[in-house]
């Protein structure tokens, strides 16, 4: 593609229910994906396995939203392959900057192992990517962008498609219209983000964030 991408570009793509890719981390190009069938995380369907929930209750974890977002792709990034290119990482920045784009990033020993990222539009959370380097981060992020997701309005969690490690999470792969009607809804509606900072993981929180899973 010719066409530069901007943060304008890609919020109309996401409104649409198109999302970019690259080939790989050196491509200089983007190609727009919109599958025929699109996976989505259901806010009140999140899967806490016993595991999971054990994880939680060790306090291992410390969780952040919006405090190392560019540390997040960089991590998401950090891989053997990756449709992560320069160009757009640049862009996912502009768009955090912007405030459009948001991260929820798990710490241990003060160090960032783990994290998840995406881009906010009405009542939609557009979830890019993740990663984690220490056993159940990645499923903390999850779990913790979902909650503060549908706790403030939220109606729609987009994974693009639907890996195995998201289907134990509780994803799950709708039609394409199926999915454009749920976009629609979330277009209409005001939510927001909050604000960065500490997510507390004390027993109260815990308890509340895995209830309904």
């Amino acid at each position: 593609m010719t066409e530069q991408l901007t943060p304008d570009l890609l919020l109309h793509a996401y409104r649409a229910g198109v999302f970019p890719m690259a080939e790989d981390r050196d491509a200089t190009d983007v190609f727009w994906v919109q599958p025929r069938k699109r996976g989505v995380l259901p806010l009140d369907e999140f899967h806490a396995s016993r595991s999971l929930r054990k994880t939680l209750r060790r306090g291992q974890f410390q969780v952040t939203a919006d405090a190392a977002f560019v540390d997040v792709v960089r991590g998401c990034a950090d891989r053997a392959e990756t449709w992560i290119s320069t160009p757009i990482f640049e862009v996912y920045r502009q768009l955090h900057l912007q405030g459009h784009a948001h991260s929820i990033e798990v710490w241990q020993d003060r160090k960032l192992v783990g994290g998840v990222y995406g881009v906010t539009i009405g009542g939609a959370f557009f979830g890019e990517s993740m990663f984690s380097t220490r056993t159940d981060a990645s499923k903390v992020a999850l779990l913790c962008a979902v909650d503060r997701l549908r706790s403030r309005g939220f109606i729609l969690f987009d994974t693009q498609f639907v890996t195995d490690h998201l289907a134990t999470l509780g994803a799950i792969e709708i039609p394409r219209q199926a999915y454009e009607e749920r976009l629609a809804a979330a277009l209409k509606i005001v939510a927001d983000f909050g604000a960065p900072g500490p997510i507390p993981l004390d027993q109260a929180a815990v308890q509340r964030m895995t209830q309904t899973s």
